[in-house]
């Protein structure tokens, strides 16, 4: 059986030029997307995340506006996301991405939608703005992985409205344990109906999130996006992702991941060494690459990499396979993931380093940082 990937052209054709670049400058080591988070706030609080545990005073930082657009300007990757917490709370979400657009930076505005519908006339319409729609199944499966009813109804009509007004608009889907092979289907075919592009990927196992139970163990979610795939064959389900990758999610390639293709930026700094992973900062995105130990990290390194299979370390590794072996590429693209047959072998996780737990390290130092400034905002002069 066979699934074909779905990505615009123009988008395809820029990042390919963009890559092509790369390579021709002799860069090993390039950023593909910039994560950037302005704010960890978020005005839901679903059990699988990992991100919204923080002390209030954290979650009531916020990136400028400056300090967003000098991170796009210094990383200089041709996509940005904008994920968080939930960045339409920010309230200069508007200005970052016109920033952001005025630079010809395709730009993923994530959002869970409770709010797109009464802040869409903050953008424009743009070939190079969508707005990326979290959603992690049907009705029933999603409002209860984002434990609050009515989330899936308030998200599907602002998805509708935001077509209407002529905005692209793709869904985002996180994978867990107990999704079953045909609740993903039956949503892949709600996606084909409204006629929105999907990315999907394996929920990755963050140490703070409240359920640790339903994350996915690596052979169990290759046999689950095989069963899912097959079930795609001949149907119209726009998968946003390159062939290769989706072929990696069915087993049938042994990637490493290339944490530095995503970087991130958020009210920390320069997060090390990738989006899921918060092990240490950085305060310029040159020192993210020069001072990280990226050899130390990705499955078969590191403990907390021991299952990770999402798209934001292994897109970038897909990408920069497609280079080096395009006529796999296009032949994968062509006649699709292949659903049946052995596996390619597992990463050995015998040598793995074992997981390091400093996250309250770096709270402590940003509370104190926090502190200092009220401290010497509060001895000035008025």
């Amino acid at each position: 059986m066979t699934l074909r990937p779905i990505i615009p052209f123009f988008k395809e054709a820029k990042i390919a030029a963009y890559l092509l670049k790369q390579k021709l400058a002799g860069r090993d080591r390039y950023p593909l997307v910039l994560m950037l988070e302005p704010l960890f706030r978020c005005n839901l609080a679903c059990a699988g995340c990992g991100k919204i545990d923080y002390p209030d005073a954290i979650l009531n930082q916020r990136l400028s506006v400056r300090e967003c657009l000098e991170a796009v300007d210094e990383c200089g990757a041709p996509m940005v996301a904008i994920p968080g917490g939930e960045p339409l709370v920010h309230r200069d979400i508007g200005e970052i991405v016109k920033g952001i657009v005025a630079r010809k930076k395709f730009v993923s505005l994530c959002t869970n939608a409770l709010l797109l519908e009464k802040k869409m006339h903050l953008f424009e319409p743009s070939p190079y703005l969508f707005f990326s729609v979290h959603l992690d199944g049907l009705k029933e499966i999603h409002d209860k992985s984002v434990c609050q009813q009515g989330v899936f109804d308030i998200a599907l009509a602002a998805i509708r409205k935001a077509k209407q007004r002529g905005f692209a608009v793709n869904v985002n889907m996180t994978v867990f344990d107990g999704h079953s092979a045909a609740d993903i289907a039956r949503f892949l075919d709600l996606t084909a109906e409204l006629k929105v592009g999907v990315s999907i990927s394996p929920g990755y196992a963050y140490e703070r999130a409240p359920d640790q139970e339903h994350f996915l163990a690596r052979r169990k979610t290759k046999q689950l996006f095989r069963d899912v795939f097959a079930l795609g064959n001949n149907k119209k389900w726009r998968l946003m992702h390159s062939p290769l990758y989706l072929d990696f999610l069915a087993g049938n390639r042994d990637f490493r991941c290339t944490p530095w293709g995503m970087p991130t930026r958020n009210v920390f700094g320069w997060q090390k060494p990738c989006y899921l992973l918060g092990e240490g900062y950085a305060q310029t995105y040159r020192e993210l690459m020069e001072e990280t130990d990226w050899d130390s990290y990705g499955t078969g390194r590191y403990e907390k990499c021991a299952n990770c299979m999402a798209h934001c370390g292994y897109e970038p590794t897909a990408a920069e396979a497609a280079l080096k072996q395009p006529w796999s590429a296009a032949l994968t693209a062509m006649f699709g993931v292949r659903t049946a047959g052995p596996m390619a072998p597992e990463i050995p996780l015998e040598g793995q380093r074992p997981a390091q737990y400093v996250f309250s390290r770096h709270v402590e130092r940003m509370l104190a940082q926090i502190r200092d400034r009220r401290q010497t905002s509060a001895r000035q002069p008025s």
